[in-house]
């Protein structure tokens, strides 16, 4: 096991223990510029060392609930990881799929009030709108 300290959405600091499996998980989630689907992770690490897709799923479901990645749901039922922090927040097209990152967050302060309000650690949180871009919209999707 090996001890790791991570950054909360608080900027405190929280120690967690993780397996050799869950390390190697979290340090190339830790090197990617963008998110990722567990089934790219898996196939990025298996290129590297052999490492089947259930223990990669294993590591992402315990890498979230230490706080240490944030999974964010995909309109198309898949999930995308990243770790943490990272406050982005979406804009998804139902019509062409496309993902628009805001450039900021509408909820800076409320995490804090609910932690305050609740005795509730909050880790991160994400905030999805789904709807029609410009493009659809003008195109007459519905």
């Amino acid at each position: 096991m090996l001890n790791i300290l991570a950054n909360t959405h608080f900027n405190t600091v929280m120690l967690a223990k993780l397996t050799r499996s869950q390390e190697k998980v979290w340090h190339f989630l830790q090197g990617q510029n963008s998110p990722m689907s567990a089934q790219e992770l898996h196939t990025a690490l298996k290129a590297q060392q052999r490492i089947g897709l259930a223990t990669v799923y294993r590591a992402l479901e315990t890498l979230k609930l230490k706080g240490l990645i944030c999974a964010l749901p995909m309109p198309n039922g898949e999930t995308l990881y990243s770790p943490l922090p990272t406050d982005r927040h979406h804009l998804n097209c139902l019509g062409c799929h496309k993902v628009i990152a805001l450039d900021n967050c509408p909820l800076e302060v409320l995490p804090q009030a609910i932690s305050q309000s609740y005795n509730f650690k909050v880790f991160y949180h994400t905030l999805e709108f789904f709807g029609l871009c410009r493009e659809c919209q003008l195109a007459g999707e519905v």
